[in-house]
């Protein structure tokens, strides 16, 4: 683990607190990165599965 610097704006820290139900910064910084990164995936394959089932028009005709 690496130790981080940062300015972090009191009103959206009381917020994710609020939202997430941790008591320190830590914990609630922590929560909120595995959250973020853990839903990239499941949004990565909606993104996917509407890809799938677009209806393109042929190549050919896209361009004209």
């Amino acid at each position: 683990m690496t130790k981080h610097l940062v300015d972090i704006d009191d009103v959206v820290l009381g917020a994710a607190r609020a939202e997430l139900g941790t008591a320190t910064l830590k914990d609630t910084v922590n929560q909120a990165l595995e959250r973020v990164a853990s839903g990239s995936g499941e949004r990565l394959d909606k993104a996917l599965d509407t890809l799938a089932k677009a209806d393109f028009e042929r190549r050919e005709d896209a361009w004209r």
